[in-house]
């Protein structure tokens, strides 16, 4: 079997999972013209159209689904036994796809995941960051990262141990100027930078103390959906902003940024790495596997 008959089943394969060239050119790291092409020259070869497409929506015509039925379980015997051999290796190597919260990435970044490059140069990690929760095994990720409460019930998880809170902060200048929240439904008296979600949704600003739980609608000034630009803004003096507190540790520490309302943004839940059940994982995942859990010990 040639490398690009290989791929091309691969292709076949991706479409008629992910239901879309768009999304299997992304699955796959090719372009959608690529791709397209790519299976117009294996439909030519075979004789038969495998997809029904058009501008709204591919299907798996019958012979298609024939084709499929047949090729999927002879490519997943051919990638375990990739997988297999790939488990013997002395030196790791290959591609890990891990998927995470932004907030979640950025606190292993560094210690683990870059910490973990350094160790195994011949490792290529990719990581995808985004806000909503996704079917890391449909979607096609090795690994999942996030909040140990989030994980699902079938994934295996490693938690990492570490220490997590939401924040509310605001420049010295602007505390000086506007005095300081004690209680949040203080909050109503200041401005604040109102945040967005993935799903566009207003966020409103949690909080917990004694068992008592409450939320906040803020107002204010401007509206943002990263939480880098808001750690920007109550940096700048825009108003109190709600944050992870791992985001702005160090902006804490050098003073240009001042924690409010602590007693009430009480630990989150930690966060783990979760992944599915796998037989013969590649030798790059079980070193990361080492590493998170070393990471996790010490």
């Amino acid at each position: 079997m040639t490398r690009s008959i290989f791929a091309e089943l691969d292709a076949v394969l991706s479409i008629a999972r992910l239901g879309s060239f768009r999304a299997a050119a992304l699955d796959l790291g090719i372009s959608t013209t690529a791709l397209s092409n790519s299976i117009g020259k294996l439909e030519q070869r075979l004789g038969i159209r495998l997809f029904n497409r058009t501008t709204r929506s591919v299907s798996l015509t019958d012979a298609g689904k024939t084709f499929v039925e047949r090729v999927g379980p002879a490519m997943t015997d051919i990638h375990d036994a990739m997988l297999a051999a790939q488990s013997l290796q002395e030196v790791p190597s290959g591609t890990l796809r891990i998927n995470a919260f932004a907030t979640a990435a950025r606190e292993v970044m560094e210690p683990l995941i870059l910490s973990f490059l350094q160790r195994y140069p011949q490792v290529h990690i990719d990581l995808v960051t985004e806000g909503r929760l996704v079917d890391i095994v449909a979607a096609g990720f090795d690994l999942g990262l996030r909040p140990s409460d989030l994980v699902p019930n079938d994934m295996i998880a490693v938690p990492l141990g570490m220490q997590r809170s939401n924040a509310v902060v605001a420049s010295p200048e602007f505390l000086r100027s506007h005095g300081m929240p004690t209680v949040p439904a203080d909050l109503y008296r200041f401005r604040c930078i109102r945040a967005r979600r993935p799903n566009h949704a207003l966020f409103r600003w949690k909080f917990e103390k004694d068992g008592i739980a409450v939320q906040i609608d803020v107002q204010g000034a401007i509206t943002l959906d990263e939480s880098s630009l808001v750690r920007i803004a109550a940096q700048n003096g825009v108003g109190l902003g709600y944050v992870m507190e791992a985001d702005v540790r160090e902006d804490i520490a050098a003073g240009r940024l001042v924690r409010v309302l602590e007693d009430w943004t009480p630990p989150l839940a930690p966060l783990a790495l979760y992944y599915p059940g796998r037989k013969n994982p590649p030798a790059a995942f079980s070193a990361f596997i080492r590493a998170a859990r070393d990471f996790s010990h010490g």
